[in-house]
């Protein structure tokens, strides 16, 4: 269990070179005492540790990494980010230089050594050439193999020095003793130009591989940009000043105008405007904000001026947690990455041995040529094999898959997540906020044929009501407000007061029966048609009869009913687990198109199922709001929580879906199968490139057809297999994570309402929406006073006569509003 007094922190990691370094780092950290788990990410440069702040300190943790033969940045996270990308920066431009420098040196030294053989001095020149590419432009390779070696460890560099030092020294002996060779009948070759090229290769293959892993990060940099570094604050005498950001506290007022970035997680105070805050939920269309909504960090403003007030700033604002997520998740490690590791580990100890076993076998099976073609066989094993693929193979993926789902609005918590989402194959959905709006609304007010509508009065008594149901009555309605008196509020049945010297109640058909209230026949069957609906009716009456009833419900969303064929599409089997009764479970699952679902569920009740489904052998994903349905969560084998403004749980699920759009559902699933895919794809070539490269540049081809590997061409191969495995996880980013169903639902999607005549009842009503939801891509919602159709176009607009195709048979008549 995780010990709740120690601290996860991340620090950049500088001077590794090769995936054995990663490793070595590692191993260092999680030797020392205070510290219960350290993960390095080659890929991303950083160190994860998770340790005891009263044993453990950063550094201390910064003496052991040095004392390793590396660094790691400490401080403030934003300033260590700033520093390592600077150095990274300043580290790049170093080795552009030498590589730049390699190329054009070594260039002239392999033409020569190719082509010029018998000029004069060939040997001479090449070696004038060949030597300030050795030991100046590739002196970082024997520095950090002599690092190693001090601490009795080997890496990516250690092969490099020690196969361009052994070609460099033996062309050296022969180039001014080649007598030695030729009293024993040899012939005393030189390989300057292989030393020179490999290095020149290399080189190369680091600064394009440099390159390309830092296109993985781009997400990382993006979320980052997002904040503004000025912003306008509001002063008590009315007047701005534009200050830094990192002056802004809580309870500041802020003035964001149009087109401008919000600075600081808040409330808006005056003013509305629409918010463009698709960098943070991944959804294109701008969110209508007024007083009292909540605006967050890094988004934009689209439209109108408006005032707000700094509630959360610096780390505690959303963007920040999102970026801490990213971060903490892209240096995670996939269950994969464990098994690479340790190949990793032994892989440069196991290469060096090979080379040696390489030399003794050539020197003792080939007596006239053995030396030489043995020790250029030796170099070349040295050379070609390449631990960098491995060590990059799975990071590079994750991160970008990570980096992509937070673009796209899903937050994923580990790598481990991120794998298993594709073995899923059971969805359960809790229904409110989830399938569901969870806001009630209004869908129907009926009112008493031949009375005079009093929608005032109905708005004004539900005003003075502290129900949650109320609420959505004066939504709906949204009339003056009349004064109140002698108003009461019934626990358990609804409300009265007084309204212009009349008594009015609102509330169950109870409160009615209590008082002795007639209720009218026509009214009663409304009522219950509502009641059939699964929807909840509150009545209005005065104090001798009914008056009116209104129908409310939490509407699906409308992009729910998508993602749940999808997901069924995919083969996935969807259950809906539910709190309410029977009848409203049966309701909404037929609406929602679920085949599966389960009725008055407890929290307890849930998170049995889960564990019912997960002993017939299934993989079960919980889908909720992350609170009321944490033991459920808890208990599945992949968690998501869908996030809504500030209620947002990225610390209790392993997935986040930050717009609680559905729909991005089987987009995770569908990055999780893109991502395992392209982890295989990368650890197959890489496996591959080893396992044939190394036994053809040991010289098992020799014997057959006199081939033997060049040195030059082994550099340029172990260059490039790096720069493969990473340039393949970078198609990740290029790749298209929605499905059809989504794609059509978020580029498409419209809304228009229409005016349907010969609705006479609550009964015509639900046949007209039932009729038109039949239609593919269209959701829609009847009233019946007064009689309009709202719908919502997901796959384009359908035409009036489309429409009115599926209402002719039945007598109605739709046409625009």
């Amino acid at each position: 269990m995780t010990n709740t007094k120690t601290t996860t922190a991340t620090f950049p990691v500088m001077g590794m070179s090769c995936a054995a370094c990663a490793n070595r780092v590692d191993k260092t950290l999680n030797h020392q005492a205070g510290v219960s788990q350290a993960q390095v990410n080659y890929a991303a440069a950083t160190a994860t540790v998770e340790y005891d702040p009263l044993v453990c300190s950063p550094e201390a943790l910064q003496k052991a990494v040095q004392d390793a033969g590396y660094d790691l940045l400490i401080g403030k996270e934003e300033e260590t980010a700033e520093e390592a990308e600077q150095i990274r920066n300043q580290d790049y431009q170093k080795l552009k230089r030498k590589t730049i420098g390699a190329i054009l040196l070594a260039f002239p030294v392999a033409v020569i050594s190719m082509f010029f053989m018998d000029m004069p001095y060939t040997g001479y020149i090449a070696w004038i050439l060949s030597t300030p590419v050795v030991f100046w432009l590739g002196r970082d390779f024997f520095i950090h193999a002599w690092q190693q070696l001090k601490h009795r460890s080997a890496n990516m560099d250690t092969l490099v020095a020690n196969s361009t030092g052994i070609a460099y020294l033996f062309s050296l002996f022969n180039l001014f003793f080649p007598e030695f060779w030729e009293q024993r009948g040899v012939e005393a070759h030189v390989y300057f130009e292989a030393a020179s090229v490999i290095i020149a290769f290399i080189l190369l293959g680091r600064l394009l591989e440099a390159r390309a892993k830092n296109q993985t990060s781009t997400a990382i940099r993006k979320l980052m940009n997002l904040q503004p570094k000025m912003v306008n604050r509001l002063l008590p005498d009315g007047k701005t000043e534009c200050v830094p950001v990192e002056k802004i506290g809580k309870g500041d007022h802020i003035l964001v105008k149009p087109g401008e970035k919000i600075a600081v997680d808040g409330i808006l105070l005056e003013g509305e405007s629409y918010i463009d805050e698709s960098m943070l939920s991944g959804e294109p269309v701008p969110v209508a904000k007024r007083k009292g909504d909540k605006v967050y960090t890094g988004t934009i403003n689209q439209k109108g001026s408006f005032t707000f007030q700094a509630e959360k700033v610096g780390h505690e604002t959303l963007l920040a947690h999102i970026i801490r997520l990213v971060q903490e998740a892209q240096g995670s490690k996939a269950p994969v990455q464990r098994l690479v590791d340790k190949i990793a580990a032994i892989f440069v100890p196991a290469i060096l041995t090979l080379s040696l076993l390489t030399f003794i076998a050539w020197y003792v099976l080939a007596p006239t040529e053995g030396f030489t073609h043995g020790l250029l066989a030796a170099v070349t094993v040295l050379i070609i094999a390449c631990p960098c693929a491995l060590g990059l193979a799975t990071p590079t993926a994750i991160m970008v898959g990570i980096g992509k789902g937070a673009e796209s609005g899903i937050l994923i918590q580990n790598a481990e997540s991120l794998e298993s989402a594709r073995k899923v194959d059971t969805i359960l959905l809790d229904k409110t906020g989830t399938i569901t709006e969870g806001k009630p609304v209004v869908t129907d007010l009926v009112w008493l044929p031949g009375q005079e509508p009093l929608p005032a009065v109905f708005h004004s008594l539900e005003k003075h009501s502290e129900h949650p149901l109320a609420d959505a009555v004066c939504r709906y309605l949204n009339t003056e407000v009349l004064p109140v008196t002698s108003f009461e509020s019934l626990t358990g049945k609804g409300i009265m007061g007084v309204i212009d010297g009349v008594l009015y109640r609102a509330g169950n058909r109870n409160l009615l029966l209590e008082a002795g209230i007639t209720i009218d026949p026509f009214l009663q069957k409304q009522a219950d048609e509502l009641a059939q609906a699964s929807k909840t009716v509150i009545w209005l009456a005065d104090s001798k009869q009914a008056l009116a009833v209104a129908a409310i419900t939490d509407r699906i969303k409308p992009t729910s009913i998508n993602a749940i064929h999808t997901l069924q599409k995919m083969g996935i089997q969807v259950w809906m687990l539910t709190g309410d009764q029977e009848t409203t479970a049966k309701a909404i699952a037929e609406q929602a198109g679920i085949r599966h679902y389960q009725a008055g569920m407890t929290p307890q009740g849930k998170a049995e199922f889960v564990k019912r489904l997960q002993q017939e052998g299934k993989q079960v994903a919980m889908i909720g709001d992350g609170i009321n349905d944490s033991a459920a969560l808890a208990q599945s084998d992949l968690s998501i929580a869908m996030g809504q403004g500030s209620d947002i749980a990225i610390d209790v699920a392993q997935m986040t879906i930050i717009s609680s759009d559905l729909q991005k559902i089987p987009e995770a699933i569908q990055l999780s199968r893109l991502t395992v895919q392209t982890i295989r794809q990368n650890l197959f070539w890489a496996f591959i490139y080893n396992l044939i490269a190394i036994p053809v540049a040991a010289g098992i081809l020799y014997p057959i057809n006199g081939f033997l590997l060049n040195p030059m061409i082994a550099g340029a191969a172990m260059a490039m297999s790096s720069v493969s495995v990473v340039s393949n996880s970078l198609r990740l980013k290029r790749k298209k994570i929605q499905t059809n169903d989504s794609i059509n639902t978020n580029s498409k999607t419209m809304k228009k309402e229409y005016v349907i005549e010969g609705m006479m009842c609550n009964h015509c009503r639900m046949r007209v929406e039932k009729s038109l939801n039949q239609l593919e891509g269209v959701q829609a919602s009847v009233t019946l006073n007064p009689p309009v159709a709202t719908i919502e176009f997901t796959q384009g607009e359908k035409s009036l006569d489309e429409l009115q195709a599926v209402l002719t048979d039945d007598g109605y008549t739709i046409h625009e509003k």
